[in-house]
């Protein structure tokens, strides 16, 4: 601002005396940042709410260069897909390593199966309280929670404990990367740009860490401390945490956005409603999360019992933990390979496809005694099912109020993980009875009701009263 400038604001001033004097050597910056701190009137205002104060600093990032918004929001975004790697990671532990666990402990199908029942206990409270604790602590302090009771989980697994005490670490596990994961989707959804895309990147590196952990279980799996598997997983979180802690600084999510250029989520809706009773009464989350749970359930299904199914009924050896590392890869692939498929059919009839495509390659494992074929077409089924995941976030996004969207897409998330334990479970009575034979069909039973329950999915948003 020039020196005429300033003179003629003191001219036009009533009071000279008493009104404000600008100093030259301010900038057009400084003044923006008074006028924000400022009401109408001149004076302070008194709005002390996170929202307003992210508000505000988001108005104070618009003349940062976009070269640094960019940086910080990928930094942000590296953290996000770090602690899905560490969700994919844990996933894919438990299919190479059941075969042992039931052999150290003398278990069958239905004790072994446990470890899922108490991950789904997890998974369940963590999705029921993940809002009243962002609330209550922010997204920041929950994120790191999370990462924190995975830490626990591994450290109580790794002592090859006692069997209840050994369920148990997968409760707390279970608890610690629902919210984590619920934290994640919420935030990376609530982002203004390329929102698919990231999306679609971020559950691949979701599959990256599935991938990875099976290579390394099978190792572990054969060796006498089978257990200390667990201590590899507990160095990847104990990373994850010191992660979450430098990126996200224990602060709320709207701080957060507003650190990377992006503005606070829109507030609507009754304000005398809870947001509990806001979220519960939207019937396209139900329809989402019933999806997402049967998804997640067939997905570590798959994952999970594909080792056993193969090593009991195709004769496989003790390389056959592999194959759920080629599911796994599969999966990666189809979330980056597979998103111009997505954007050319639509997001929203493509998944009818991928689901045909997997039930047609289910049946060639369930059919053909081929243990090569079968190991391929398992490949297969992680390319197409990779997809789904993701693009079903994306369509969260667009049909739920925006103003809820962070505590509804952490629901769909945190039931949805409740699905990667109930399914395994019902895998595991059900081969108590009739054998693991039965894991074929079980899973283009539950593929077939998946698409059924997305033809009933809205496609378009509806108005909350």
């Amino acid at each position: 601002m020039s020196g005429g400038t300033s003179s003629s604001l003191r001219a036009r001033s009533p009071h000279p005396a008493e009104s404000p004097t600008i100093d030259v050597d301010h900038d057009s910056k400084s003044i923006e940042l008074r006028n924000i701190s400022a009401g109408e009137d001149g004076n302070p205002k008194q709005d002390g709410s996170a929202t307003s104060q992210a508000a505000q600093s988001a108005h104070s990032q618009a003349d940062v260069d976009p070269r640094i918004l960019r940086r910080k929001a990928n930094i942000h975004f590296a953290a996000m897909c770090f602690s899905l790697f560490l969700a994919g990671w844990n996933d894919g532990t438990t299919g190479p390593l059941l075969p042992r666990i039931q052999e150290v402990y003398h278990v069958n199908f239905t004790i072994v199966s446990l470890i899922f029942v108490f991950a789904c206990l997890g998974f369940i409270s963590a999705a029921a309280a993940n809002v009243a604790l962002t609330d209550r602590f922010g997204f920041g302090w929950v994120m790191v929670i999370g990462s924190i009771a995975q830490m626990i989980g591994y450290a109580f697994e790794a002592s090859a404990p006692p069997f209840p005490v050994f369920v148990l670490g997968y409760c707390i596990n279970g608890f610690g990367m629902s919210l984590q994961d619920a934290g994640a989707n919420g935030y990376v959804s609530s982002w203004n740009e390329s929102t698919e895309n990231k999306m679609g990147i971020m559950h691949a590196v979701y599959g990256v860490g599935a991938l990875c952990s099976p290579l390394v279980a099978t190792q572990f799996s054969e060796k006498r401390h089978w257990s200390f598997h667990y201590l590899t997983s507990l160095g990847v979180a104990f990373i994850n945490t010191v992660i979450l802690c430098l990126v996200l600084k224990f602060r709320n999510q709207d701080d957060c956005l507003a650190e990377i250029g992006q503005k606070p989520l829109e507030t609507s809706g009754s304000q005398s409603e809870g947001k509990y009773k806001q979220i519960f009464r939207l019937r396209a989350l139900h329809l989402l999360a019933i999806f997402i749970f049967i998804y997640v359930g067939i997905e570590v299904t798959v994952g999970g019992w594909i080792v056993t199914y193969v090593i009991d009924v195709r004769a496989g050896g003790p390389s056959s933990g592999y194959i759920s590392s080629g599911f796994f890869g599969g999966l990666t692939l189809g979330r980056v390979g597979l998103l111009w498929v997505n954007k050319t059919i639509g997001e929203r009839y493509v998944i009818f496809l991928y689901v045909l495509l997997a039930i047609a390659l289910e049946l060639i494992v369930w059919l053909v005694p081929s243990l090569i074929g079968g190991a391929v077409a398992v490949a297969f089924v992680g390319v197409f099912l990779g997809p789904i995941y993701p693009i079903v976030m994306n369509h969260s996004g667009r049909i739920l109020p925006p103003w809820l969207l962070t505590g509804c897409i952490g629901w769909i998330a945190g039931f949805g993980q409740a699905g990667s334990a109930f399914l395994p479970f019902l895998t595991g009575l059900l081969a108590s009875k009739e054998g693991i034979k039965s894991l074929q069909p079980f899973l283009v039973s539950m593929l077939s009701f998946l698409f059924c329950l997305w033809a009933i999915v809205p496609n378009r948003p509806r108005v909350v009263e």
